[in-house]
């Protein structure tokens, strides 16, 4: 049974910060004719990332997706056409921030047979000339589930590939559109076989109806195709046309899924009820590397 006409619970509660870093970031962005997927859908550490830690997610081959993934508040529609100086933009915008991580991330563009692996893969490249001191970690779609696609993107070398799994194998069908659970998988799979010194992460949100162990079930399967990091969240409805919170998850249940995964193997795990696939990336990336 839905609980979304419950109050959340106070572990849920977001401090809001609109200081000069939130501001201004948020004029460069506008400036830059850039998007962030921290807007786009409605991200709840918006406020922590760009007032506090100065971070952001790029999100690169514009703002339109071609899914229409049932928790996900980007917009739904006709995509515009390719804007090859986005790329040279996020690289200008991530020099001016003094970034030393920066996440890129995208929507899904089926509309195009490369599923917009040649943008991404320059705007690493692009990232890389202005600002070799900065690690780079994508996060792609399943871009079609085509394997010259993630070569393309793998070719460029970014130092972590993230591709999240979204949810448990029973509800992949009800919550995603097009994507499937075991194409993510594949998808992991193939990427540490193409370059097995980069990386691999990925994310699940949780609250959408699954039982615990259909969540252990999932850590396993990631780490049966030799998955690195994962990130465990609790799914929030952006808005009432999107699925229901079936269950807010304790920070206890968080922190028990968290031992579970690092026990799984895992060299890093973040668990909580605000966290997101790129939350805290930069220290993530530095643990991989402590763990190497």
């Amino acid at each position: 049974m839905s609980i979304d006409y419950v109050r959340k619970p106070e572990w849920l509660k977001i401090k809001l910060n609109t200081n000069e870093q939130y501001t201004g970031l948020k004029k460069m962005m506008r400036e830059k004719k850039l998007h962030t997927v921290c807007e786009e859908a409605k991200c709840p550490n918006i406020h922590e990332c760009w007032a506090v830690r100065k971070t952001a997610t790029f999100m690169i081959l514009g703002s339109v997706c071609t899914r229409a993934c049932r928790f996900c508040a980007v917009q739904t529609g006709l995509p515009t056409e390719l804007d090859w100086e986005e790329p040279e933009r996020v690289a200008e915008s991530v020099e001016q921030m003094g970034l030393k991580h920066v996440v890129i991330t995208a929507v899904a563009r089926d509309d195009l047979k490369d599923g917009g692996a040649g943008v991404f893969a320059e705007t690493v490249r692009a990232v890389r000339r202005r600002n070799p001191y900065c690690s780079i970690e994508v996060l792609p779609s399943d871009m079609n589930g085509e394997y010259n696609n993630l070569k393309t993107l793998m070719d460029a070398r970014p130092d972590i590939l993230n591709h999240n799994i979204e949810t448990v194998r029973r509800l992949s069908l009800k919550v995603r559109a097009r994507a499937t659970y075991e194409r993510s998988l594949e998808f992991l799979r193939l990427a540490k076989q193409m370059n097995s010194n980069i990386p691999t992460k990925s994310s699940i949100m949780i609250g959408l109806g699954e039982t615990k162990e259909e969540i252990i079930e999932t850590i396993d399967d990631l780490r049966a195709n030799d998955v690195d990091i994962m990130t465990i969240g609790q799914y929030l409805q952006p808005t009432k046309r999107h699925l229901k919170v079936q269950k807010y998850w304790s920070p206890q249940e968080f922190a028990e899924l968290k031992k579970i995964a690092l026990l799984k193997g895992f060299s890093h795990c973040e668990a909580g009820p605000l966290v997101r696939s790129s939350y805290h990336a930069d220290e993530q990336v530095q643990a991989v590397k402590a763990s190497v």
